[in-house]
């Protein structure tokens, strides 16, 4: 484990969730420049990261289930964050975290119980992250450059992250299913 840490893309991964209560403090006192640097410093180091496992070789099983986190936790703390400050809608928020909590959960019981392990984010999945982290920029970037397209695009993102957020924890929901289904039933030897 102790190896798996020293891995760079896993270094780059614990900067990047050591980034995460400075960019929630730039939000919450007003350091909107601040706040939109540091959150796309993250933005590269969670590419970076992904890219130097790659080049490297240095993909590890850690590294699979830390990156994910981090991305998850650095969201989920600016939602709220932004939410409190009524810059993002609490109906988008509750949802989001609705999502996450629910699919964490079921993740761990699948994962603890030893039922399913591969549980690979769908592309409605990516979509909402791709939906989740394009909000966060807009939010962050609005009052830098206060301009008309920026909130309407920015109110825009609401909806669509709302609807992809739902959309992906349906589906989830449904790959699940299905897949508990068929892991249940008799295999025909």
């Amino acid at each position: 484990m102790i190896s798996q840490l020293r891995a760079a893309p896993n270094q780059l991964t614990l900067l990047r969730l050591i980034f995460i209560p400075f960019v929630v403090i730039a939000v919450m006192e007003g350091h909107d420049h601040m706040a939109l640097a540091l959150f796309l410093v993250a933005g590269i180091s969670d590419a970076l990261d992904g890219l130097l496992a790659r080049i490297l070789k240095q993909q590890t099983a850690l590294g699979l289930y830390l990156d994910p986190i981090a991305d998850k936790l650095l969201l989920s703390t600016l939602f709220l964050a932004l939410s409190f400050l009524h810059r993002i809608p609490w109906y988008v928020t509750v949802l989001v975290f609705s999502r996450d909590i629910g699919i964490l959960i079921v993740s761990t019981l699948l994962y603890a119980t030893n039922t399913l392990r591969d549980l690979r984010p769908s592309i409605f999945g990516k979509m909402n992250t791709v939906a989740q982290v394009g909000t966060i920029f807009l939010v962050l970037f609005y009052p830098v450059a206060s301009m008309d397209w920026v909130k309407a695009t920015m109110q825009a993102s609401f909806r669509v992250t709302f609807a992809l957020t739902l959309i992906s924890w349906i589906h989830y929901t449904f790959v699940v299913g299905r897949r508990l289904r068929h892991s249940g039933s008799p295999s025909s030897s």
